[in-house]
């Protein structure tokens, strides 16, 4: 089974808010998650939203087939290197702050006809 993949590195979302997005496009035909990301008010939808078109656009480039075939078969978030501040806390001490990264990789490949 031929497919497409797109991949973005180090994004500055936390990855449990960019699962709840990922997990809504999962297993549907391209045009129909790009339109339920059009309309889902997170900020992980943008970027998620891009990185389909970009996933639809690697299938076109390497002629995988018809665009209008193309579904999402994998769509995972996995956790990418943690920018780690401090913050002031009681006694003259500090609290650490993790400022979470994510790496999200969406594939597409062509449905079969049945």
């Amino acid at each position: 089974m031929n497919e497409a993949k797109a991949l973005l590195k180090n994004v500055r979302i936390s990855p449990r808010k960019a699962r709840l997005v990922v997990d809504l496009i999962r297993g549907k035909r391209a045009e129909e998650a790009l339109a339920v990301l059009r309309f889902t008010q997170r900020h992980a939808a943008r970027v998620v939203s891009k990185l389909l078109k970009s996933a639809v656009a690697n299938a076109v480039f390497i002629n995988l087939g018809d665009v209008d075939r193309l579904w999402v078969s994998k769509a995972y978030v996995d956790a990418g290197p943690s920018f780690k501040r401090m913050r002031a806390g009681p006694m003259g001490r500090s609290k650490p702050i993790l400022k979470r990264t994510s790496r999200i990789t969406l594939v597409v490949s062509e449905k079969q006809a049945l």
